[in-house]
């Protein structure tokens, strides 16, 4: 089994980096496979809503110029992920926020059902929002949403500075066991003949109208 850990911070080797570590170190103990990924500081393009990775059929966007096509083959690959923000604005890093909605816009597929957390590291506030807005892309998507024993945040501003939030690191740290947790009872069900839901799909209701009922927009 394997983790998929994504650093969606321009900074490689910051607070949102040391926060995965520790998620990983714990996974390694418990022998799960981990792999952490660091989007870097380039531009990553938003989404366009242009539709062509529905109609392609292959989990890849239209746009093959920066590291989005390359994660979904290594999410495909994974069993779980973890995905990390720092906070600047009271939310999630604009480039982690464009590459997920196209990674998961071409490649939910390949995601769809199996367990994922986000985290965040803020200075201060916001934290919690980011987390949430991570954890909003796995909600819609199928995926076990992996919990802690406080939200999945750490605080610190400078590098190294994470390593003063002792209850954040812990955080992380029951993060891993309940992400191993879950995935060895998913291989255990499975080994039981015990298979994902089959989800409905293709009912779509459009809530905006443009009639009036009763006078009422």
């Amino acid at each position: 089994m394997k983790v998929l850990l994504v650093n969606g911070s321009p900074r490689k080797n910051g607070n949102t980096d040391r926060a995965l570590e520790e998620c990983a170190a714990v996974l390694n103990q418990e022998g799960i496979e981990t792999e952490l990924i660091w989007i870097g500081a380039q531009a990553i393009r938003g989404c366009t809503a242009c539709g062509a990775c529905s109609r392609n059929g292959d989990c890849r966007c239209i746009f093959d110029d920066d590291i989005v096509n390359p994660l979904i083959r290594k999410a495909a690959e994974a069993d779980g992920y973890i995905f990390g923000s720092p906070v600047y604005y009271a939310g999630l890093n604009g480039s982690l926020k464009s590459l997920m909605d196209r990674m998961f816009y071409a490649g939910g597929a390949v995601m769809r059902q199996k367990p994922a957390a986000g985290i965040a590291c803020a200075r201060r506030a916001g934290a919690t929002i980011t987390a949430d807005e991570i954890n909003k892309f796995f909600q819609i998507n199928g995926m076990p949403v992996v919990s802690s024993t406080y939200w999945n945040i750490v605080h610190g501003r400078g590098a190294g500075e994470v390593e003063g939030d002792g209850e954040g690191l812990q955080t992380m740290r029951n993060l891993a066991r309940s992400m191993a947790w879950l995935l060895k009872c998913i291989q255990a069900g499975a080994q039981a003949g015990i298979t994902a839901p089959e989800l409905e799909r293709g009912t779509m209701t459009n809530m905006v109208r443009g009639d009036l009922i009763d006078g009422a927009n």
